[in-house]
């Protein structure tokens, strides 16, 4: 952990940084308030060692500065001997102890040991608040996923840099993630989420990174970022596939060297992040069409999870559905105790495109309309199921321009150079398969006549 000193007097300063790191922690050094202030706003302590009497401000109101910008760090004042007046209003002002000089090292070994515990306490108060997030309480009953949790009881005993999770919208990527982070020894530090869809582009790179004060012209507090936050924990970064290729570069940068440097910021900020990345996309088919760095991911995906559809594991449908009802009826007051068999063969048959996200939301829609034993077809509210589509629209998406020109050919390869069985194949009239040939050649540069040997083009 880092203790920041403040204090002009530089044997002082040297012997307390001494002993801190004798003691196990990293001491930062300032003499006078200024670079006292520019440390606490670079390098984020995790406690501040403030001599009250400053060569170039008062420390009274370095204190209240300290205290509006960063409520939580630890601060214990340095005063002159039998100031006790001093100490007195510094305490009011929000510092946590206060030492007089000359120091008594024992009492602040003890006093640092004291308040840097109660932050360790703090952080683990946060994870006890989280939930039950382990992996013994991940619900599932599906081979593909039992064969994901017991790989995720490996990775947990040796938490990597960085982990890819990919698979449809609502399938519990965002899950998976507090699974893995508080299932690790991560789990006291906190954890961060950004989702890289929500947030405007022009904003990211300061939510990511934070900035300095004055790093532009509304910046009149520093501000720390989503990496700083995170230290000593985990970010997750959700739909890292939407993220613009400029910001992909940095991200990069920190992954590699693991610091980072603030908007308008002069020094890096080394600092100790497991990185989650979550995606919906194809993001090998992304690299290949351009759209994100093929360095970026394979830094990525030193470990990567694919959570399958719902649809792939029907195993799990009935057991996920039981749970979301125990969950609804403790927070209901309901008294729901399962499904009829016509409604556990409904929710079987159904196809779940949004996953389990959609499951949850069936399930809490009827628990909130309906407190019967047992729950109906009638108050799941499902529709009948389509038939099965010919085409399913993959994640990353399509170029329908190529799609149509493809099945166009492949219908003149059919037909053997038959435009009217051509335009049959595709139940077109053959005025409107003409046409979209006509539209296809033109692209190419192409007369009609070469229609058919196109094909090789």
């Amino acid at each position: 952990m880092k203790v920041l000193i403040i204090d002009d007097e530089k044997l002082l300063r040297w012997s307390i940084a001494q002993k801190l790191r004798a003691w196990g922690y990293t001491p930062l050094e300032a003499r006078t308030g200024k670079e006292g202030l520019r440390l606490f706003r670079s390098m984020y302590p995790d406690l501040v060692l403030l001599d009250l009497r400053l060569p170039d401000e008062d420390g009274m109101e370095l204190l209240k500065t300290f205290r509006s910008e960063d409520p939580d760090v630890p601060i214990v004042v340095i005063t002159a001997y039998g100031s006790v007046d001093e100490a007195v209003q510094a305490m009011k002002l929000g510092a946590d102890d206060f030492m007089t000089k000359p120091l008594d090292f024992t009492r602040l070994q003890v006093t640092l040991e004291r308040l840097l515990e109660n932050v360790r306490l703090k952080r683990k108060v946060r994870t006890l608040e989280a939930g039950p997030w382990t992996l013994d309480a991940v619900v599932t009953e599906s081979p593909a996923m039992k064969v994901i949790v017991r790989d995720l009881r490996r990775i947990v005993t040796a938490m990597p840099s960085s982990v890819l999770i990919t698979g449809e919208s609502g399938t519990g990527k965002d899950l998976l993630a507090r699974v893995l982070h508080y299932s690790s020894d991560r789990a006291s530090g906190p954890f961060v989420v950004v989702d890289c869809t929500a947030i405007p582009e022009t904003l990211i790179e300061s939510e990511l990174f934070g900035y300095e004060r004055g790093a532009f012209t509304d910046a009149k507090t520093s501000k720390k970022g989503a990496f700083l936050l995170a230290n000593g924990g985990t970010l997750v970064l959700d739909e890292i596939g939407e993220m613009r290729p400029s910001l992909q570069v940095k991200l990069l940068r920190v992954l590699e060297d693991r610091a980072f440097r603030p908007l308008g910021g002069t020094m890096d900020i080394a600092v100790n992040v497991c990185v989650i990345a979550t995606t919906n996309r194809d993001l090998e088919e992304a690299v290949r069409r351009g759209e994100f760095r093929s360095d970026l991911y394979y830094r990525l995906n030193v470990v990567r999870i694919h959570i399958p559809p719902l649809r792939e594991r029907k195993e799990d449908i009935l057991p996920l559905a039981m749970a979301f009802v125990r969950q609804f009826n403790a927070q209901f007051r309901r008294h729901v105790q399962g499904f009829t068999e016509e409604a556990a063969q409904a929710l079987l048959q159904h196809p779940w495109p949004g996953n389990a996200r959609e499951l949850r939301n069936v399930i809490e829609r009827a628990m909130i309309l309906y407190d019967v034993p047992l729950l109906d077809t009638a108050h799941l509210g499902l529709r009948p199921t389509a038939p099965p589509s010919l085409f399913r629209l993959p994640p990353e998406g399509i170029d329908l321009e190529k799609l149509e020109e493809q099945l166009i050919l492949q219908a003149l390869e059919m037909a053997q150079g038959n435009k009217t069985q051509a335009a049959r194949l595709l139940g077109l009239s053959r005025d409107a398969f003409r046409y979209r040939l006509k539209t296809i050649l033109e692209r190419r540069g192409m007369s009609e006549d070469a229609s058919f040997s196109m094909q090789d083009a």
